[in-house]
């Protein structure tokens, strides 16, 4: 399939002043064999993809095999069970708080994996709601006994200043349009309602290290919006949402990437090749511990941001 290109603006600040940083492959999938070129806005250091894919581009470069559709313990096998329990303990964290009957969304949910961590961990009392533009996550999510709707969160048309919560977990960094999506969150929220945000951090050590090319956050082409605490924070304020905190977070899955994509594209040995993947209990181990100290002094390689709708005086 040829893809068609489409130049794009800097979402935070709107410019089109930006320098290119990297050129890269799809390196996980291989949907395409087109380079794709990021570029960091000169202004507030976002950094994007221009140009991009048009929308029916994007599209194809998310094959049936990507790893949001299927995620399960047969295939993922001790990095499933592994990952439910580190994010159960983060969801029931974020929803402190939360009133009796509290209504959560999960925008971008996939095949539904955080919402059945949060009916069989959350209050039963609660409402649990999520959404995903591509049929296959709803099929996933079907598979697991969840319902969701498919679509864009700015088009189905849930009942505005309803959701005292709302999650938006490694979805932000993949939206052609993330200021129109905050902008339709912020009227969904309750005032005082809340936003949490988590993706890639474009101020970390593996972005330094391999950001010229082989950077496992840029995932060419399906990232194509990537923040620093500053500019995440300015975004959301334009919607209307307030930064309650932006902090740093450990995780293994982009130095893996990273490595994985330096050593295939500089053709090394197959089996290393393999052995770096999201089914590889041993190198998400490894760098793990190679995160963890990086987390603690504020350096993970993602970002937790929260959010809140500020309440009308």
């Amino acid at each position: 399939m040829r893809i068609h290109f489409e130049h794009v603006l800097c979402t935070v600040c709107r410019a089109d002043d930006c320098l290119p940083i990297a050129v890269g492959e799809d390196f996980e999938y291989r949907t395409s064999d087109e380079e794709f070129m990021a570029v960091q806005c000169r202004r507030c250091r976002m950094v994007y993809l221009n140009p991009r894919p048009d929308a029916q581009g994007i599209e194809h470069s998310y094959p049936a095999n990507y790893h949001a559709f299927q995620f399960n313990e047969s295939d993922f096998g001790l990095v499933y069970r592994v990952r439910q329990r580190l994010e159960a303990r983060r969801l029931l964290r974020w929803c402190r708080g939360l009133p009796e009957h509290a209504k959560i969304l999960d925008i971008g949910c996939g095949d539904g994996f955080h919402l059945e961590l949060l009916q069989r961990f959350g209050k039963p009392t609660w409402s649990i709601e999520g959404i995903d533009s591509d049929p296959r996550a709803a099929e996933g999510a079907k598979r697991r006994g969840i319902q969701i709707k498919q679509g864009s969160v700015e088009e189905v048309g849930f009942e505005q200043k309803s959701f005292d919560l709302i999650f938006m977990i490694m979805t932000i960094e993949h939206v052609s349009d993330p200021l129109a999506m905050l902008q339709c969150v912020s009227t969904l929220l309750k005032p005082g309602g809340r936003l949490i945000i988590v993706t890639d951090n474009t101020d970390s050590p593996d972005f330094r290290i391999f950001g010229n090319r082989h950077w496992g956050g840029y995932h060419f082409p399906r990232h194509l919006y990537l923040f620093n605490r500053q500019n995440l924070g300015e975004l959301c304020q334009r919607a209307g949402l307030a930064t309650v905190s932006v902090r740093t977070a450990l995780s293994p899955v982009n130095w893996t990437y990273s490595f994985r994509n330096w050593i295939q594209d500089w053709k090394g040995p197959n089996w290393i090749v393999k052995r770096l993947s999201l089914e590889s209990p041993i190198a998400l181990t490894i760098f793990t511990l190679v995160d963890l100290p990086l987390s603690l002094i504020g350096l993970g390689a993602i970002l937790h941001g929260e959010f809140v709708k500020e309440k009308s005086e």
